[in-house]
Formats: structure tokens, C-alpha cells, sequence
């Protein structure tokens, strides 16, 4: 007689379990000053182009020659640091247009043709402004780069001498022009809105509503290529004066915007934030050092492309005496002994062992004609042991707002000395440790890596696992 085990694929239940072993959020990005700042004046605003920045300052023309409105206000103006290496730019060049002695040109985006510039300026240019009683507002106006020079300036139709519009951004395919402005109407000091263009033409502006503009101030809208909006916001609840948040559109409403984290916000105001298309790099501007400057920032955050999918353990399996299955009608009964005090009958069972171990496995045959017992007609040592692999314990499912642990208790990587447990939860947001708690704000289907790290071994070999598991996170209630 024959006998055959097979492996039953089974699926572990995952408990949620509230621990105090919890883990560490670490900065999820590395920021660093840029080396155009000066040392007096400001600096802000930044615009990503292909070989280099484009910024707002309000830096002397020259060693002698000074710039100030008729208010005498420090005036603002482009200018373009062109990369020198990965690290250090030029120095910078001003992009002048008619408006450059008087009156402040910036902040700044550029249309997806690279060419055409939408600008902040003053709405009114002519004698009105010299006299000290007069106000005057800020207005967009698209010019095209020729050179270092802007010109062919044209008004955004949506001008008014009334209130102010400013600090454009363009959406990457030229459709939508996004701007905050105190116009009527508005939620607060000033608003985000957006002009959509058709047929040529700018439409008549909209508010973004409720869940961007608060009874504070909204400004400086960066509107990225994946659709994500960035500003920055007095509103309350932020850790500074100005704090970065975002948001994104989902079924035609905006999601409640999050903010940006530390370093990159802080007590101070920190604004104009703008990404490249990867999101792991770009810039934004903060007076944390007294004068308003610009940062680079650098995601730490670690996501393997290559990473194993989570193994269930196993414990599961069908013993078959094969002989007996083919021949069905033999007057035999089969009597199983799995090796851990339990027993079952039957051609073939199955039977779930409790873990891991060394089970002796043994097979009784019993002839029901005349009674005889073969004892031990078949022995098999069965070596059971969990897959070497980091191991992520966790609920299928949670609901946004709740707490769900994350654990690695369970993870089995013989002869390793662990260093660090880091994970990433799918979401842009990363924590340390053994066991942490992660709070998932918005519904739907996220992919979290476990990324282990050994101590390093002699000759500085460091060994690094990653294991993935999808958790499905359902609305709140």
C-alpha cells in the first residue's frame, strides 16, 4: 500500500490586538536651503523648469540701484538659477518684462508649452498709482518668454480694481488655472479658485468650496501633474502661521486636505509648494530663518519596487493511502495517527496541525473480514516549519479613522539580528517598529510593505527583507 500527503492551502485569521510596544513615525522628508538665498532679501515661490528654477525676489537690480514701488514697498521679480550639477545653481538671472522697474512680477507658472508664463503683477500701471492714497490690486497676466525677457503681456479677463488675484497655477495639460483671490463671495480672507479654458477662453471663476477654503486664508495653489493640490493655509489646527496641505479630487469632491509633515511645515510660515512628477523631490518657501527663503525637499521615504507577497502559513494537509482510493471496495478501514495525540479515519482525512514541529505520522490497516491489524503498515516523518519571511499580522479590512496594529511578531527569519522594522503603508506615510498603530483616512485598497533590516554582518553585508499585503479600508460611518 501507498500513502500521499498533500498540502492544503489554508487561510490564517488575523487578530487586531491593541498593544503598548507602538512605533515611531519617522520625517518623511530631508530638507535643504538653497544656495541662491540671500542673505538680506527674500526669496520665494519656486517654479521647476527643465535646467533649472524660477523664483520671486526682491533683491536689489544692482549693488547701487534699489527697487521700490511708489509706496515704497520692496518690488518683486523673476528670476531663473539654471542647474549647475545635481546640488548647486548658477547664479541667478532676472527675466525682466515692462513692468520690472515699478511694479512686482511673480509669483509665477509656466503653460505646458514651456513658453507662455502666467505672472502676478499690479492691475493698474498708470498715473493713478503714484499718488499715496491709491490702492492698487494684484492681477494675473500671461506674457510669452523670449530670451529673459517677458513679453506680449495680456490680462486675465478676470481682473478687477476691486480685489486682488494672484499666485497662478496651470494645469499639466493648459485646461485649468488655479489662483487664490479676496473676491466677493469667498470663505474667508482670500479663496482658492479655478478658471477652466474653452474655446480659447478663460470661463468665469469658481470657487473650490467648503473643504479647501476655510474662514482663514488660502494661497499659493500648486496644482501637480497627478491631479493633487497643494496650498498653503492659516486655517486652524496647523502647527505654524502658513502651513502646506493637499488634497485631492475623488468623484467630483475634494478630499478633506492634509498637511504636509515636518520638516517641511513648521512653526514659521511655509508656502509655495511645488513637486516634480515623481513627488519625491521639489521645493517650497518658509521665513523660518527671519527672511522668506527656498528649500529643497527629498522624500526618505522607502518603497521597494520588488517586493515578495506575503505567505500564509500552512499547517494544513490531506493524508491519502492512494490503494485505497483505487480500490474503493476493498473491506479495509484506515486508521490515522498524526503524531501530535490525535487520530482520524478514513482512505484519506485531513488534519490541521496546531504549528510548526516534527509529527510521526502512522498508518493502521485494519482488515474488517477477518479483524486482522497491520500496525504501521506505513510511517512518515512529517517536518513542518514557517516560511522564512518577514510577517505582517493584520486585520483584511478596517474602516478610515480607526486605529489598526500592524505587527511583525510573527516574522521568521533564523540567525538574523534585527535592526529595524520599517513600514510603508501605501499612502505616503511610513513608521518604525515592531508593532505600530497606522490610522487610514480614506477608504480603499492599500498595499503595505514590511521592510526588515538586519544589524550589519562582518565585512558590512547588511541583509534586507520586504514582504506586501493589501488591506482594504472601508468608509467611516
Amino acid at each position: 500500500m501507498l500513502s500521499r500527503i498533500r498540502h492544503i492551502v489554508c487561510i490564517a485569521v488575523l487578530v487586531l490586538g491593541f498593544g503598548t510596544n507602538q512605533g515611531q513615525k519617522p520625517s518623511v522628508y530631508r530638507i535643504t536651503r538653497m544656495s541662491f538665498n540671500d542673505a538680506i532679501f527674500s526669496e520665494i515661490s519656486p517654479v521647476i523648469v527643465n535646467d533649472g528654477i524660477v523664483f520671486c525676489s526682491d533683491r536689489r537690480f544692482s549693488a547701487v540701484k534699489d527697487r521700490k514701488s511708489f509706496e515704497g514697498k520692496r518690488i518683486y521679480n523673476i528670476y531663473m538659477a539654471q542647474r549647475k550639477d545635481t546640488s548647486d545653481y548658477i547664479r541667478p538671472v532676472m527675466l525682466r518684462s515692462e513692468r520690472s522697474e515699478l511694479f512686482n512680477n511673480g509669483p509665477l507658472c509656466f503653460a505646458p508649452d514651456g513658453r507662455t508664463v502666467y505672472f502676478t503683477s499690479e492691475v493698474e500701471t498708470g498715473n493713478l498709482t503714484k499718488k499715496r492714497t491709491y490702492v492698487n490690486h494684484s492681477g494675473i497676466f500671461s506674457a510669452e518668454l523670449s530670451g529673459n525677457e517677458l513679453v506680449s503681456l495680456i490680462p486675465f479677463p478676470f481682473n478687477s480694481n476691486e480685489y486682488n488675484i494672484a499666485q497662478p497655477s496651470v494645469s499639466s495639460d493648459g485646461r485649468y488655472l488655479y489662483f487664490a483671490s479676496d473676491m466677493p463671495g469667498g470663505q474667508g480672507g482670500s479663496d482658492l479658485y479655478f478658471s477652466e479654458k474653452v474655446n480659447g477662453q478663460w470661463s468665469k471663476p469658481v470657487n473650490l468650496g467648503p473643504v479647501i477654503n476655510s474662514a482663514g486664508t488660502e494661497n499659493f495653489p500648486f496644482i501637480h501633474s497627478s491631479g493633487r493640490l497643494y496650498f498653503s493655509s492659516d486655517r486652524a489646527g496647523g502647527i505654524g502661521r502658513l502651513d502646506v496641505y493637499y488634497t485631492s479630487l475623488n468623484a467630483g469632491k475634494w478630499d478633506d486636505p492634509v498637511p504636509v509633515p515636518e520638516p517641511v511645515n513648521s512653526p514659521a510660515d511655509d508656502f509655495a509648494f511645488v513637486a516634480e512628477d515623481d513627488l519625491q523631490t521639489g521645493f517650497f518657501s518658509s521665513n523660518r530663518r527671519t527672511n522668506d527663503d527656498i528649500y529643497r525637499f527629498a522624500s526618505t521615504i522607502i518603497r521597494k519596487a520588488v517586493c515578495d507577497t506575503l505567505v500564509e502559513n500552512n499547517y494544513c494537509y490531506e493524508l491519502i493511502e492512494e490503494n485505497a482510493v483505487k480500490f474503493d471496495t476493498m473491506p479495509f478501514r484506515y486508521e490515522w495517527k498524526y503524531g501530535d495525540g490525535n487520530k482520524g479515519i478514513g482512505p484519506s482525512v485531513i488534519y490541521c496541525y496546531p504549528g510548526p514541529g516534527s509529527y510521526l505520522i502512522q498508518l493502521d490497516v485494519v482488515n474488517l473480514i477477518t479483524g486482522e491489524v497491520m500496525y504501521n503498515e506505513k510511517t512518515y516523518n512529517l517536518e513542518i516549519t514557517d516560511v522564512e519571511q518577514p510577517y505582517i499580522s493584520v486585520v483584511e479590512k478596517g474602516t478610515a479613522g480607526d486605529g489598526i496594529v500592524f505587527s511583525a511578531e510573527n516574522t521568521n527569519l533564523p540567525g538574523w539580528k534585527i535592526a529595524r522594522y520599517y513600514w510603508n503603508f501605501g499612502d505616503e506615510t511610513v513608521a518604525t517598529g515592531k508593532e505600530v498603530n497606522k490610522t487610514f483616512m480614506k477608504p480603499g485598497t492599500y498595499n503595505v510593505q514590511l521592510i526588515v533590516t538586519a544589524e550589519p554582518e562582518p565585512g558590512g553585508v547588511i541583509r534586507e527583507e520586504c514582504v506586501c499585503r493589501n488591506i482594504e479600508i472601508l468608509p467611516g460611518p
